[in-house]
């Protein structure tokens, strides 16, 4: 007997490639186009994710020269950039062998005595890497591996950011960043937390704030059960139990991953909690940009799974195609 098909939600639908193009007739699912909100192309190449099922990607730190030729690029997968990772002096990435030459801004702490009609150190950074493309503002907070930004510091980065309509993407690692990204209003998480618990109280802040969180959860464990992958799941699932915006993200370049959909981040968003038609959204989800791209949709062959556990292997088989290729069945 034939299982029915997972329901997968409004996002899917049943479509046929034209007769005119490639794969002729072939039955398959519509799907917005696939995005991965966490990559690194300093590592892993610009062209490393051109024939894969993304049609998206945010890069989440890089050199200026890589923002300013990657936004000359055309094609796709469309790629938004953070640019430089902006950290205190002497702060995390700084020195790391992974972090190319020019990738990472350290920034001096506010001071209270500064001149008010010179620009802030922080507005001058931000200012510059929106110069140079980024559409994104990343910092690092990491108190595991050098000093961080104090709250001034953070906040004028944060304030600067607001000014120019970028959001701002935190990394978090150690006790008490991710109260210190809440306090001063950062807009996402570039992993879910996973060095620390987040009290309830924390995460109804977060999410109460419109906070959005990036997964990451296969590079906290790759495949093995680990203390940081059962906390970060244990976060995330009451994250969006409490309502928070879950981003698709694989901190692409960060240890062995296949390039494309990453079925094992995935499954352990269901793991999380996510059902089908959640797992769809959030690797669907346009931001930083406030709309999908057009003309373009993502294509994948054959029936639906009929199990959840089937849904990531199955995603991992998408295409990007002309929307003009799929025909309503």
């Amino acid at each position: 007997m034939t299982r029915p098909a997972l329901a997968l939600g409004p996002l899917a639908t049943p479509r046929r490639r034209s007769l005119n193009g490639d794969h002729p007739g072939e039955t398959g699912t519509m799907l917005p186009p696939l995005i991965d909100h966490h990559v690194h192309l300093m590592i892993i190449g610009v062209d490393a994710l051109a024939e894969t099922g993304l049609a998206g990607a945010v890069d989440l730190g890089s050199p200026l020269d890589v923002v300013s030729a990657g936004r000359r690029r055309d094609g796709f997968p469309r790629i938004d950039y953070a640019g430089n990772f902006l950290t205190a002096r002497g702060g995390y990435p700084a020195g790391r062998p992974w972090a190319s030459p020019g990738s990472v801004r350290e920034l001096d702490a506010e001071r209270a005595d500064r001149r008010a009609a010179l620009p802030r150190a922080a507005e001058t950074a931000v200012r510059e890497q929106q110069a140079f493309g980024a559409s994104v503002i990343k910092v690092a907070l990491n108190a595991d591996a050098g000093p961080v930004f104090d709250h001034a510091t953070l906040a004028a980065v944060v304030a600067a950011a607001r000014e120019l309509d970028l959001p701002v993407v935190a990394h978090v690692e150690g006790e008490g960043m991710t109260a210190l990204a809440v306090d001063a209003g950062v807009d996402a998480l570039a992993h879910t937390p996973f060095t620390e618990r987040i009290d309830d109280a924390l995460i109804a802040r977060a999410v109460a704030a419109g906070q959005r969180w990036i997964s990451t959860l296969f590079v906290t464990g790759y495949g093995s059960a680990t203390p940081e992958r059962e906390r970060a799941i244990d976060n995330l699932t009451r994250f969006r139990a409490a309502g928070g915006r879950v981003l698709y993200g694989t901190d692409l370049g960060n240890g062995d991953q296949p390039l494309g959909v990453n079925p094992a981040e995935l499954g352990l968003l269901a793991e999380a909690g996510l059902g089908a038609s959640d797992l769809i959204s959030t690797i669907t989800d346009p931001w930083p940009r406030r709309s999908r791209a057009e003309g373009i949709a993502t294509f994948v062959p054959g029936p639906p799974p009929a199990t959840l556990d089937d849904l990531p292997d199955w995603l991992a088989t998408a295409c990007v195609v002309p929307a003009e290729d799929l025909e309503t069945l």
